[in-house]
C-alpha cells in the first residue's frame, strides 16, 4: 500500500516511537544516540523535564486565542529576547521559512516607508539557505530548490559567500538590504570568513542598507554564544529565528531594530504565531539556554567534540576529508557519498543529517555530555574503519 504522505522527502527506513535527553527509541526498540536533533531543533535533547513542565501546565489551562489580543506568554518571550540581543522589536512566526519572509517584508517596507519604493532589492549568498517558500527559495538562489517553480520571486541578487568585492559591486540603487547565515548550514556548514559580517555591517551603514542575519539554525546557543554574530562583535538590523527557540515546538520570530521594525497593522500578521502554546515551550528553552554557565558548558563540548572528531578525521582520510563548523554545529565533509557514512551511522545507532558540500552534520543538544560525546566518537571512528 501506497503512503498516503505526499512524497516529499527520501525517509529513511526509521520511525521513532519515543526519546529522552540524548537518545530517541525506534517503534522496533532501537536505542539511537540523537545528533541530528531534527536538524538543529531539540536543543535540550528530547522531552526535557522543564519543557514537559511547561508544555503540560499551558495545554492544562489555554493553547490559543488569538494575536487581535494581548498574549502575556508572548510579551515575556519578546521582552526576554530584547533584553538578550540587539532588538527592539520582535513578531512570532510558525517556522524558519516564515520568520525570514518576515525580514525580506520588513526590508521592502522599510525603504518604501521612507519614500524610497524602487529600494526592494535584497543580496544573498550563494549556497544559502533560507526556507521553502517561493520568496525564500528565491532568496537562496539554489536550483536544485528551484527546479519546477518557474518563474521564481524576482528581486534577489546573489553573490559569493565571503567575497566582499562581489557584494559591492552587486549594490545598485534599487538596493534594499543584505541577507547572510552567519554559517551557511544547509549549505555544508561553513562559517562566514573572519571578519567577513564586520565588514558587511560597514557596507551596509555606507550604503543606507539593511543587514540581515539569518539565525534560524544558528540561533539560541547553537554555536556557543546565544546569537551566532555575537563572536563578530557587530550586530544586524533585522534577524530571524526559529529550530532551537522551541526546543520541539514550532515557532519563529523576526527580531528588528526600532528604526528597521517597519511592520505595522494589516501589512503582516500570523493566525498561530506566538500563541500561548508555542511561547510557554519557547519561554522553558530560555529558562536553561539563559541559565549562568549554560554557554559556557556548550563551548567545553563543542571544543572536545570539535578535537574528537578532527582526529578521526586525520586517521581516516579516505572516508572524511575535513572538518568544520562553529560550536555544536559542526559539519563533515566526506570522501565516500555522506549517505554512506550516515547510513553507517545509523547501523552503529547513532542520527546524523545530510548538507550540502557532500558534508554529515552533527548537530547534538546543547546540554549534551562528556559520555555522550565519547560514545559518538567511537561510532564515528568505527564508522570511518568500516568504511575504509
Amino acid at each position: 500500500m501506497t503512503s498516503p504522505i505526499m512524497n516529499t522527502y527520501g525517509r529513511y527506513d526509521l520511525s521513532f516511537a519515543s526519546g529522552e535527553g540524548a537518545y530517541i527509541v525506534s517503534t522496533d526498540g532501537r536505542r539511537f544516540l540523537d545528533f541530528g536533533t531534527g536538524i538543529a531543533v531539540t536543543s535540550l535533547g528530547h522531552c526535557h523535564p522543564h519543557l514537559v513542565k511547561a508544555l503540560q501546565e499551558q495545554a492544562a489551562t489555554l493553547w490559543h486565542c488569538s494575536n487581535l489580543y494581548t498574549i502575556p506568554n508572548q510579551d515575556r518571550l519578546a521582552q526576554r529576547l530584547v533584553d538578550n540581543s540587539f532588538a527592539d522589536k520582535v513578531f512570532f512566526a510558525n517556522s524558519g521559512a516564515e520568520a525570514v519572509e518576515a525580514t525580506l517584508k520588513m526590508a521592502r517596507k522599510y525603504h518604501d516607508d521612507n519614500g524610497n519604493p524602487e529600494r526592494y532589492r535584497i543580496i544573498s549568498c550563494d549556497n544559502s539557505f533560507h526556507g521553502r517558500t517561493m520568496a525564500t527559495i528565491s532568496a537562496g538562489g539554489q536550483e536544485k530548490h528551484l527546479a519546477g517553480f518557474s518563474p521564481i520571486v524576482e528581486g534577489f541578487d546573489h553573490v559569493t559567500f565571503g567575497n566582499l568585492n562581489e557584494m559591492r559591486g552587486a549594490i545598485s540603487e534599487k538596493t534594499a538590504a543584505i541577507l547572510v547565515e552567519p554559517v551557511q548550514g544547509e549549505g555544508g556548514i561553513i562559517p562566514a570568513p573572519d571578519g567577513y559580517l564586520k565588514v558587511l555591517r560597514e557596507i551596509a551603514d555606507e550604503f543606507g542598507l539593511l543587514l540581515i542575519f539569518d539565525e534560524v539554525q544558528t540561533g539560541i546557543g547553537r554555536t556557543g554564544k546565544l546569537f551566532a554574530h555575537e563572536w563578530s562583535g557587530v550586530t544586524p538590523d533585522i534577524m530571524s529565528l526559529a529550530k532551537g527557540l522551541g526546543g520541539g515546538f514550532p515557532i519563529g520570530a523576526c527580531l528588528a531594530t526600532e528604526k528597521a521594525a517597519a511592520l505595522t497593522p494589516g501589512s503582516h500578521g500570523s493566525t498561530f504565531g506566538g500563541n500561548p502554546l508555542a511561547t510557554a515551550a519557547a519561554n522553558a528553552v530560555l529558562d536553561i539556554i539563559l541559565e549562568d554557565g549554560f554557554m559556557d558548558n556548550v563551548n567545553q563540548s563543542a571544543d572536545k567534540l570539535m578535537k574528537r572528531v578532527k582526529d578521526i578525521g586525520a586517521k581516516h582520510p579516505k572516508v572524511i576529508e575535513s572538518v568544520r563548523g562553529a560550536g555544536l554545529l559542526i559539519g563533515m565533509k566526506c570522501v565516500v557519498p555522506n549517505s554512506d557514512l550516515i547510513n553507517k551511522l545509523h547501523d552503529l545507532g547513532m542520527l546524523t543529517v545530510p548538507a550540502g558540500d557532500n558534508v554529515a552534520r552533527l548537530i547534538p543538544p546543547l546540554n549534551i555530555g562528556d559520555t555522550e560525546i565519547e560514545e559518538a566518537a567511537g561510532m564515528i571512528e568505527k564508522a570511518c574503519e568500516e568504511l575504509g
